[in-house]
């Protein structure tokens, strides 16, 4: 059974029509096809499907990317690499279902791969936990990349959540520092990692594994810090203004590779990924292969360069300082003349001066611990 959404409905009602059709069997018993006029439904259903989805608002973006029947990262792992062995647990606490990872194959490289999965029906997702990772699915994901980084393994991520679990067990459990842990992790891998947002990038639980040298998104994915009814409610205090917040936060991707926040768009089928499995697969694979091929000719100390200037330069264009420290500035000895202290307060006579002063504040408060 297809899901619609609710500006799908001229959609629905010619797919109803075509598969009635199709049906050799009616009301009145056997009767022919009448292929003629299917193929000019048919016609008509794909003008559709183009008008609608070229014309988009973000509001409409963020429903298609929660489209049920959007493939999930499991679809994906499952069809794009080979000899996939799953890895769990964090070694600390336990498995956290709602992030599948794993060692696999993709195009004779080997490489670490970590999705967030949502699952496909309501089972599912309640053993996913909607898509939204406890701590130990960060620190599993911490564990993971650095066996990755001793070994030189590329990593492939897979991002569709709409934000961390923000329940008062994961809170327990050190959730923010699980995030922090994982952005700092994955800021300081020598290894290749290209991150791919396919549905939802929701917040701090997507950013924690968004912190990659090639960010890739789907046509109609969104990737934002807050939800829009969440926003709409800050902002407003009326969560109906959902399409107003979506518009303010600019979360699709055209938006985001404007601003130099993503490197390249996914452009899906007519009607969204789910239309056309095969045809997104293929694409992403396109994407994968040539960005993996660039990336895994440059050395350990190019690729950390290569992501550390990347999230440096982002907002460089929109009225912020134009030549921002390079990470050879901050990772070399010239970071203490930039940074030069004593020059800015004076020399040695200041030195000498504070030197006094904290040795009198001391001898104060020790003086005064004796009298009591």
């Amino acid at each position: 059974m297809k899901n619609y959404l609710n500006f799908e409905n001229e959609i629905k009602n010619i797919e109803a029509e075509i598969d009635k059709l199709k049906d050799p069997y009616n009301n009145e018993g056997i009767s022919t096809v009448n292929t003629s006029k299917i193929d000019k439904l048919q016609s008509d259903l794909d003008k559709k499907l183009k008008d609608v989805y070229s014309k988009l608002d973000p509001w409409q973006t963020t429903l298609v990317a929660r489209h049920e029947d959007r493939p999930k990262s499991k679809f994906f792992i499952d069809n794009l690499f080979d000899n996939f062995f799953p890895l769990s647990g964090d070694r600390l606490f336990g498995e956290d279902k709602s992030s599948i990872a794993g060692l696999a194959n993709f195009e004779g490289y080997s490489v670490l791969v970590i999705g967030q999965e949502k699952g496909d029906d309501l089972n599912s997702r309640i053993e996913r936990n909607f898509g939204m990772m406890r701590p130990e699915g960060y620190r599993k994901s911490i564990r993971l990349m650095k066996i990755a980084d001793k070994f030189g393994l590329p990593i492939i991520i897979f991002i569709d959540t709409p934000g961390a679990y923000p329940g008062v067990g994961a809170e327990e459990r050190g959730q923010a520092e699980a995030i922090a842990k994982s952005i700092e992790c994955s800021l300081s891998l020598g290894v290749p990692t290209i991150s791919i947002i396919i549905g939802e990038g929701g917040s701090g639980g997507a950013i924690a594994l968004a912190s990659s040298n090639k960010i890739l998104m789907f046509e109609n994915a969104i990737y934002s810090v807050i939800s829009p009814e969440g926003c709409a409610s800050i902002l407003w205090r009326d969560p109906k203004k959902t399409l107003e917040a979506a518009k303010a936060m600019k979360l699709t991707s055209k938006d985001l590779l404007e601003m130099k926040i993503i490197d390249e768009i996914i452009f899906e089928p007519s009607g969204g990924a789910h239309r056309d499995r095969d045809l997104t697969i293929l694409k992403l694979k396109k994407s994968l292969s040539r960005h993996l091929g660039e990336l895994t000719t440059m050395s350990r100390y190019d690729i950390l360069n290569h992501r550390k200037n990347k999230f440096l330069n982002i907002g460089r264009d929109n009225n912020l300082p134009n030549n921002p420290l390079s990470s050879d500035d901050l990772f070399s000895g010239r970071v203490s003349k930039i940074f030069d202290v004593r020059s800015k307060i004076g020399g040695k006579k200041t030195y000498t001066f504070l030197l006094i002063f904290v040795i009198g504040i001391l001898s104060l408060l020790i003086f005064q611990s004796i009298l009591r």
